[in-house]
């Protein structure tokens, strides 16, 4: 069984260096010679050789974690992940023929937390707004489109120009450093 679990490619990782941890040891291979193939430190090694000596094979599972279950599974993480990179059904969109079109009027133009929850809630997932916001920032992926009014593909689009001036002139950094300090007063 072990050797079969330290050979397997569809089994958690984890678990497949830990079967091989043991392998390596009934083929004799010493605690260091084991960390430096398997690229982990020697104490890993060590302990989950005396966790299977201590409780065998169920010794290689992961322990039950403390604390609240998670209430959406990694399945429906990564569904909720896959509804950003969709484009949201009000969207316009423009057809082959240069037409601007929309799938539905009445569904988002953007994607927001609060049209993200309601799109999941459709495929069956029950979360809310905040839970997509932990969700979205956990992995990294941005909700949010930069403004689509600063450029148009419309030949006819005129640009306002250069920007206005700004009100505030900004002050070199020279002046600042040339002010003389008093020090010894």
């Amino acid at each position: 069984m072990i050797a079969r679990l330290a050979g397997a490619r569809k089994a958690p990782a984890d678990l497949v260096m830990r079967a091989r941890i043991i392998a390596l040891s009934w083929d004799g291979l010493r605690v260091a010679a084991i960390a430096a193939e398997l690229g982990c430190h020697a104490k890993t090694v060590r302990w989950w050789l005396h966790r299977f000596n201590t409780l065998g094979l169920e010794g290689l599972e992961d322990r039950p974690v403390s604390g609240r279950p998670r209430r959406i599974t990694e399945v429906e993480r990564s569904r909720i992940v896959a509804l950003v990179r969709q484009a949201p059904v009000g969207r316009l969109t423009r057809g082959e023929d240069g037409e601007l079109a929309v799938d539905d009027e009445a569904g988002p133009p953007e994607w927001t937390l609060d049209a993200l929850a309601e799109a999941a809630r459709r495929h069956g997932i029950e979360v809310g707004r905040s839970q997509v916001r932990r969700i979205l920032l956990a992995e990294g992926v941005r909700w949010r489109r930069t403004r689509s009014w600063v450029r148009s593909k419309d030949r006819d689009f005129e640009g306002k120009g250069h920007g206005s001036s700004a009100s505030t002139p900004t002050r070199p950094s020279a002046r600042r450093s040339s002010v003389p300090t008093s020090s010894g007063r």
